[in-house]
């Protein structure tokens, strides 16, 4: 079997391609290193997996390849590029986020009805839920995103089942709570506050930091797409949670300063436009139909990426 990764440069991307080449799997990756954070970065993220024997990497941008040809090779897609980035996507840079996220999403579904793809698994997030106090956040929720990005990842999400609904793509959507872990973006939370720790500089936190939320290990997102991959499920959204409770974002730090043996320098500002208080995702329906068991809690996995961090940082 054949396992085709788009972003597979980026951050939960090259994770899941060096998973399945760990099975054994043959795997081809797609990644066009758009400019949203260093390329030095990503190519860091393929330096272990670039030369592996059953990997074959294509740099290009979706929207400009022969999709039909490239899907003919493959047999399971995991459609995990997007533009990423709540603050980012409003104003004009909303318009990367519709090419990269809706565009792109909908280009590979339309050539996938010409396949013979066993599986679609698309890389949705928790942000299609707003802010709500509706916790745990279940898949019959309401949704009502409160950014752009949010907007446009639900937009994705929809063409995936409507395209399983009219024409029987085998889609598996899969809404992703705060995922952190080696090779995590520079613009995410973690990975600034980690960093500012290691180098002496101030962290900024938008809000009072009592906001909270569900962290998810990278480790076992990769676990939740194989088990989609390989499931009977069809036309299906499930919720991707990690283990442990919800925490809130204070005491994430003082996990992180405890790790360093350093104290955070901090400053406190306004709440960001986008962002929401508190996410939690209820697992029951992943837990039971597909056996996911998220493995990595959020002390073992800061432990992981601070490691990381300081390979690169220091």
């Amino acid at each position: 079997m054949k396992h085709l990764v788009t972003g597979a440069a980026g951050f939960i991307g090259s994770n899941l391609v060096e998973g399945l080449l760990a099975r054994g799997e043959q795997v081809v990756g797609v990644d066009c290193f758009t400019d949203y954070y260093a390329r030095e970065l990503k190519e860091k993220n393929l330096e272990k997996i670039i030369e592996a024997d059953n990997f074959e990497f294509i740099e290009a941008d979706l929207l400009e390849l022969d999709l039909v040809d490239l899907l003919a090779r493959v047999d399971y897609v995991y459609h995990q590029a997007a533009q990423a980035g709540v603050r980012a996507s409003w104003g004009q840079s909303f318009d990367i986020y519709t090419d990269n996220n809706i565009r792109v999403t909908q280009q590979l579904l339309e050539a996938t009805k010409e396949s013979e793809i066993k599986k679609f698994v698309y890389a949705s997030s928790s942000s299609v839920y707003g802010d709500t106090d509706n916790l745990p956040m279940q898949e019959t929720n309401r949704l009502q995103p409160v950014s752009p990005y949010g907007v446009s990842k639900l937009a994705a999400e929809n063409l995936c089942y409507l395209y399983w609904k009219n024409f029987g793509v085998p889609t598996i959507s899969l809404r992703y709570f705060t995922v952190f872990g080696e090779r995590q973006r520079p613009d995410m939370a973690f990975h600034i506050f980690i960093k500012a720790i290691l180098t002496g500089k101030q962290i900024t936190i938008f809000g009072d930091g009592t906001q909270s939320r569900n962290f998810t290990y990278v480790g076992d997102v990769v676990q939740a797409n194989i088990l989609a991959a390989e499931s009977d499920e069809k036309g299906t959204i499930f919720n991707v949670g990690g283990a442990g409770e919800r925490v809130t974002l204070n005491r994430t730090i003082n996990i992180m300063e405890e790790i360093i043996g350093k104290e955070a320098e901090k400053e406190y500002q306004a709440v960001a436009k986008g962002d929401v208080k508190h996410t939690e995702a209820d697992e029951t329906k992943i837990r039971e139909k597909l056996g996911y068991k998220p493995k990595v809690g959020l002390q073992t996995g800061l432990e992981r990426e601070i490691a990381w961090l300081r390979q690169i940082y220091l």
